[in-house]
């Protein structure tokens, strides 16, 4: 006999109509997964579709966690009318509800992008997402369109809490715009398995870490441990106002055609005897990421009507004292010039003191962490195409080898960030 938690009671009983993704997303060892069975397997019962899909890293996940799961999965559930089988789609498990009411649940793989091949061509009812956030993220969205013909369409994703600038979340702002998003918070609590005592031992445990403690005991979304600028936070660095008197705005960029171009705009403001920098906004696009590579006098016109923009939001703002460039980015620095905009080389710390590991950078990443750690470095939170949605991921991404080296990876806008703490640094601080 299971006994159920009332969270997990809520979550297999749960109306679905109009809900077309739903996420349950928590702690390890919440309950969630166990709840999820339970409440695909009544949507199966219902569903007039006959295939759907279980995705997780690999099939053995799947199999694991969904048909298995621990002997509490659909195939114990449906131990009496179904069966695993085999086809040319794929494992699944059979069941049948009699009446010819047939249903085949297909377990697979969907952690790499290769993965897509697997599911092309085939129509599903339904998918459930297991462990979403590890997911490929192109597997994610092409089983999206597989269930398009669905008669009742709807997707099911778990996952422990991911970092708050997970590239998959970006997937669901399509059901979230729509109305169609249900999201589902878990904690140990809502675990009936978990006692009282090794509840406690469990809070205990984790408060030996403010990471471990938000995101194992509080389910919370949190930057990872091992991310270069770890120290960022949300609820912290990001602002909807200036603070003091603002003593002068400026531009930073960095360009490429494969790599990301990236430009920022800058103010910096003076407040009881301290200097802060908010980073406004962003111009922001990746050739790599969107398969779309513009020419550099493509981008130096774009960056022109993000100034132009700027300006026209914040039009009580001084007009900018300098325009740094990354002196590597030569042909954007002479794009800009030809129409318009003169530009000084940015600090790219090539001058500075060789650090322990080898790195220059090293002193420019440093001055960021102290910035966001002492509390002088802000993001300006705005809406729309110039957020800082890419710096905010980059940050998430940014991470050292295990010897101690910054990769040279996901880092476009976190080196253009490095560049204007660099002279905020050199100008006002030092």
């Amino acid at each position: 006999m299971i006994s159920f938690s009332q969270k997990q009671i809520d979550n297999i009983k749960a109306n679905i109509s109009g809900i077309e993704f739903e996420m349950n997303e928590g702690t390890i060892r919440s309950g969630k997964t166990n709840s999820d069975i339970f409440k695909m397997a009544r949507i199966y019962a219902q569903s007039p579709d006959r295939d759907h899909l279980v995705l997780a890293y690999n099939q053995e996940q799947a199999y694991r966690m969904f048909i298995d799961g621990e002997g509490f999965g659909l195939m114990y559930i449906f131990a009496d009318n179904s069966e695993i089988r085999h086809n040319e789609n794929g494992d699944h498990l059979w069941i049948n509800f009699g009446k010819g009411n047939e249903k085949r649940i297909y377990y697979k793989g969907g952690g790499k992008v290769n993965a897509v091949g697997s599911i092309t061509g085939m129509s599903f009812g339904t998918v459930a997402f297991l462990e979403f956030n590890l997911l490929n993220k192109e597997v994610i969205a092409e089983s999206f369109r597989r269930t398009l013909a669905s008669k009742l369409r709807f997707h099911l994703g778990e996952q422990n809490p991911p970092a708050p600038n997970h590239p998959n979340l970006e997937l669901l702002n399509q059901f979230e715009k729509t109305g169609t998003y249900r999201f589902r918070h878990w904690r140990p609590t809502d675990n009936p398995i978990l006692t009282g005592q090794r509840l406690k031992m469990w809070e205990e445990q984790s408060k030996t870490s403010d990471y471990l403690y938000k995101r194992d005991w509080l389910g919370q979304r949190v930057m990872p441990e091992g991310v270069i600028y770890s120290m960022f936070d949300e609820e912290k660095h990001m602002t909807n106002q200036l603070k003091g008197r603002v003593i002068e705005t400026f531009f930073t960029a960095d360009g490429g055609q494969a790599d990301a171009t990236t430009c920022a705009f800058n103010v910096v403001t003076f407040h009881e005897g301290k200097h802060y920098l908010y980073r406004m906004a962003n111009y922001y696009h990746s050739g790599t990421e969107t398969g779309q590579t513009k020419a550099m006098s493509v981008y130096a016109k774009e960056i022109k009507q993000f100034v132009s923009w700027c300006y026209d939001k914040w039009k009580d703002l001084p007009h900018w004292e300098w325009f740094f460039v990354d002196p590597a980015c030569k042909t954007l620095r002479e794009e800009l010039k030809l129409i318009g905009i003169s530009t000084d080389k940015a600090n790219n710390n090539s001058r500075d003191k060789v650090t322990s590991n080898g790195l220059k950078i090293e002193v420019g990443i440093e001055r960021v962490q102290n910035a966001f750690e002492k509390g002088l470095l802000f993001l300006y939170s705005i809406d729309g195409k110039y957020d800082h949605y890419n710096l905010i991921k980059e940050i998430g991404l940014y991470i050292r080898t295990p010897n101690g080296l910054p990769v040279d990876k996901n880092n476009h806008a976190c080196d253009e960030l490095r560049y204007a703490v660099n002279y905020f640094t050199v100008e006002y601080l030092i």
